[in-house]
């Protein structure tokens, strides 16, 4: 999992170094810092954008950066804003809604090696 440009080799990284994906619509990342074990993820929605309900084996906690969502996570639903965070286990299915534009702060343990397919 390790290229020599990723942030996963750098100590420091300048978020102006690494690049902006789009996975689906209305939505855009950017993978900061990684290695096997924990990864982090800057994800911004569009007002509107929907992060499709999915599950995964990996942790996951994410802290709202900016906006609100209403977040989904083992059929139960709540509105979150700017400060709150979520957790979600492994295996439980979870989406959100952006209810206004927004920024995510996403964590994972183990990292999603299957965001890093195509870098």
């Amino acid at each position: 999992m390790t290229d020599s440009n990723a942030p996963s080799t750098r100590c420091f990284i300048e978020s102006a170094d690494v690049a902006w994906e789009s996975p689906d619509k209305g939505i855009t990342r950017q993978i900061l810092g990684y290695d096997d074990q924990l990864m982090l993820v800057r994800v911004r929605f569009e007002q509107g954008a929907v992060g499709m309900l999915h599950n995964h084996p990996h942790r996951q906690v994410s802290y709202v950066e900016s906006g609100s969502f209403e977040v989904e996570i083992g059929g139960k639903k709540q509105v979150l804003a700017k400060g709150d965070c979520f957790f979600i286990p492994p295996d439980v299915r979870h989406g959100a809604l952006a209810l206004e534009a927004g920024c995510l702060i996403d964590v994972f343990a183990p990292a999603r090696e299957s965001f890093l397919e195509g870098t």
